[in-house]
This record gives C-alpha cells, structure tokens and sequence, in this order.
C-alpha cells in the first residue's frame, strides 16, 4: 500500500511537473525598436539602419541574447505610442508628450531621458535667439530640457512678424488670424503641445485649436517644417530649440531634397516665440514584453552605445561612430529616468488637448 501510494504520488509530481513545463512562457528572441518620424525619412532611415547589431551585440555582453533586433519608424507618434501600449513595440524613442498620453501605470514606462548639450542661446526673450549667428551647443553641459521655438520664414508675413519682435513688439491675436503656422502631431511636444500651452499663457487661454483651422497646418516631422518654412508654405513652424542647426546644410544645399536658398538659415529665418523647458526625449519600453531585469540592460546598453567613440563599420555621412547614430535625434547622452519627470508634460497636454 505504501508502495502504491508512492507511485501514486510520484506520477502526480511528475504530471504537475510536465504541466508546468508545458505552461512555461518560451523565452524571447526577437526585439523590435520603433522610432517616432519626427526627422526626414531618409536620414533616420540611414541612421537607425546601424542599430541591430549593435544593440544586439550590447545586450548579449549584458546576458540576453536576442535572435533578431528590428528597427521600424512608425507612421506618426501615436501610432508608436500605441504599438507600446499593445506590446507590438519593446522599445520606443517617443517624446515626453507622447509618453504622457499613452503611459497610464501598467502599459509602458520610461526607461532613459535623453541629455543633450546646452544651447549658446536659453532666453525666453525671442528677440535675444535672433542675432543671425549658428545655434552652438557645449557636448561638455549636458542638460535634460530644451525650449520649443517658433520660427518665423522667408514668407513676407514671416519676415513681418519677426521685425515686429525684433523691434521690441509682441505679436497679438489678431495677428495670428491670417498666418499660416506648421505645426507637428498632436502629441509632439515641441511642435504642438508646448506652443499651445505658451499660446494659453500669452492669449488668455486660447491655444493653436482656437485658431481658423485651415491656417493650422500639420507637418510630417522637421524636415518638412524646415522646407516649409525656405518655400513660404507656412510663415511660423515650431520645433525643437536646435531644429534649425539639423537643417542648415539643407537650406542652402542645390543637391536633390536641398531647399536652394541663397542666405543661411540664421539670416532668412527668426525666432518669434519661446516656451517654457520642455523635458526630454524618452526611450521607453512596454511593460507587456519588458520585465524589470531586461529593462535594465536595455538602459545599460542604450547608456554604453551613445558614449561609444568605435568608428562604424561602414560610416557614411553624419554617422561615423556608434554614438553618431543617436544624432537622428541630437540625443548626446542618456540618464535613467522616472515616470514622475513627466508629470508636467501631462499637465500640459491635459490643457491642451483635454
């Protein structure tokens, strides 16, 4: 009887064993990274194309090895910001904005901040952004915000506005009827949401929705506001604080995709609005795919590759060294981050887009 019952119990364990194995979750092998389109296809393209195997090669000296690492840029913000909430993205370079409207506690969390260096130039005064001379920044001071700025182009309502501040006026409301702004996704930081909580701050309340409509015009990243701006297409973009120096080369370039223009971008173009800090960008992760163990080799591996001085195996244009790749989005350093940091960004696209 004993000895029955040992059996018995035996081939229970081994039953309870074999089910647990078969319930087993089957590691992962493959990493999928999504970036936002905020810079011109061809140059996040060619950027990010180098990531894989690097991170591939970076992660497996932290202890996981993946079969795959795949790069894919996401049709808009949001559409990178509900692969993450879905856990069909593992990793996504998004801005703070986006992070606050997709991140509700249990779907993703923010990995790293980008730093980048300080800029020459930190006024809130437009007019002192506009003494016609190259944007500097020191790689030695890293910082963890940056200003949104709205530019002012070649158009003659561009060129209007920013003589109107840079003769010490303020544009009004009424000003704004009849300009043609470029704006970004609703969820861009910089190009939406900062400008419309400056908007508030300046109009006693009314942001970038309460103007007409058709004079609110969404562009696909900075490129097209940098071309839109050369052309006369719109009269102000807003974008990141530097957007300007990514584009400089562009505006005076006659190869294919340049904008021709005969003047520098620091000469044809002005800045007419300045907003308050804006935190920066995130690398996040989706919690539905990323365990707290691989989230913190990924920022050890993320945090290792934009110091890393190695030349690139086949260096081409801006990207000659590994940390060269995180130029796609002027990102020079990264710090661990915390969900708290973007608490301010949810205040604003909570006023901004309810």
């Amino acid at each position: 009887m004993f000895k029955r019952l040992t059996l018995v119990v035996l081939t229970l364990f081994v039953v309870v064993s074999l089910a647990a194995c078969s319930g087993k979750e089957v590691e992962k092998t493959d990493l999928s990274v999504f970036f936002v389109p905020s810079r011109d296809n061809a140059t996040l393209v060619q950027g990010i194309s180098y990531l894989p195997e690097l991170l591939k090669a970076e992660l497996s000296e932290l202890g996981y090895d993946f079969e795959t690492v795949s790069v894919y840029v996401g049709t808009s913000y949001e559409a990178v910001g509900q692969a993450l909430d879905a856990g069909t993205a593992d990793i996504g370079f998004i801005p703070g904005g986006t992070y606050a409207v997709y991140a509700d506690g249990s779907n993703m969390d923010v990995a790293l901040t980008a730093t980048r260096g300080g800029l020459n130039k930190d006024s809130a005064n437009p007019k002192d952004w506009n003494d016609g001379l190259p944007t500097t920044s020191d790689p030695n001071y890293q910082v963890t915000y940056y200003r949104s700025l709205g530019i002012a182009g070649t158009s003659d309502k561009g060129r209007e506005l920013a003589e109107k501040i840079n003769n010490g006026g303020q544009i009004t409301w009424e000003d704004l009827q009849d300009v043609k702004i470029g704006v970004q996704s609703v969820t861009s930081s910089s190009g939406r949401v900062y400008p419309s909580l400056l908007f508030a701050k300046l109009y006693d309340g009314k942001t970038l929705n309460d103007l007409p409509t058709t004079n609110v015009i969404q562009l696909a990243g900075y490129g097209a506001a940098a071309a839109a701006l050369a052309s006369g297409q719109v009269d102000i973009a807003f974008g990141y604080a530097d957007f300007r120096r990514d584009y400089a080369t562009l505006w005076t370039s006659t190869e294919e995709g340049g904008y021709s223009r005969t003047e520098s971008i620091w000469a044809e173009t002005d800045v007419v609005y300045v907003s308050d800090g804006v935190y920066n960008d995130t690398i996040t992760v989706s919690k539905k795919t990323v365990d707290a163990d691989l989230q913190a080799a990924i920022e050890q591996a993320f945090i290792n590759l934009v110091s890393d001085s190695t030349p690139l195996a086949k260096p081409s244009g801006i990207f000659e060294m590994v940390k060269d790749i995180f130029k796609v989005y002027s990102h020079e350093g990264y710090q661990i981050a915390d969900d708290s940091d973007y608490d301010g960004a949810r205040e604003a696209d909570k006023l901004v887009n309810g």
